[in-house]
């Protein structure tokens, strides 16, 4: 039975219009990706299939394109919609937090730095640089390193923000291994760029480690000065 034959209720995109995204299950939003299931299988009976392919959504939606287009129902023309779907959902996030714009919300910019951050196989370390209102001028990565780190350089990250004019920052790096835990490395390094950036009068408002969907904030358990 395809899903046209369903009760109207019970079709993926109908419930989504009726009820929200937010009701369907990872299969339904899938199938509503996919569009048309394969022979023999409808949109959500393959959505069902390839998740179960998969293992997960997430894992699906972090898929190289090779290994993306090698499984039934899925090719070059789906991947860069998907791609391009992601991105979208990268920006819409980042003009929440556009220039000019003061950071109301902890809870919004964790949801941005977890979408920057999250699925990074490298630890990047990043700023956010605020003016003295705490609205936003820009994100920036400064490091990028390997698996197990990323080295940072207090003297790089001071000269960036002076020459964006900062008045703040809030600093964030993410953790591969998904746990979000701060090493007594990441504190000691926190420690030295508080100290100098308060040499120049700019404030370090938190330092946000990113892992496996959650955030922990250094200002949050009161580990900055």
């Amino acid at each position: 039975m395809s899903i046209s034959d369903w009760p109207e209720m019970e079709r993926p995109r109908e419930k989504l219009l009726s009820q929200g995204a937010q009701v369907l299950s990872d299969a339904e939003l899938l199938a509503i990706f996919l569009r048309t299931g394969v022979a023999g299988k409808s949109a959500v009976d393959l959505a069902r299939e390839l998740l179960s392919q998969f293992g997960s959504l997430r894992a699906l939606l972090q898929a190289d394109q090779p290994t993306f287009c090698s499984h039934l129902g899925l090719g070059s023309a789906k991947f860069a919609q998907l791609q391009a779907v992601l991105e979208m959902a990268k920006r819409h996030l980042a003009q929440e937090l556009q220039r000019g714009d003061a950071l109301t919300s902890p809870q919004l910019t964790q949801r941005y730095l977890l979408a920057q951050l999250r699925d990074r196989s490298q630890e990047v370390f990043a700023c956010l640089f605020l003016d003295n209102q705490h609205r936003v001028i820009r994100y920036q990565e400064l490091f990028h390193g390997t698996l197990d780190g990323a080295a940072v350089y207090p003297r790089e990250v001071v000269k960036q923000a002076l020459s964006q004019g900062a008045a703040a920052v809030i600093l964030a790096h993410n953790h591969p291994s998904g746990v979000a835990e701060p090493s007594r490395a990441d504190r000691a390094i926190t420690d030295r760029l508080q100290q100098a950036l308060a040499l120049v009068d700019i404030r370090v408002l938190d330092h946000l480690v990113v892992g496996d969907g959650y955030c922990v904030s250094f200002a949050e358990r009161g580990w900055l000065s």
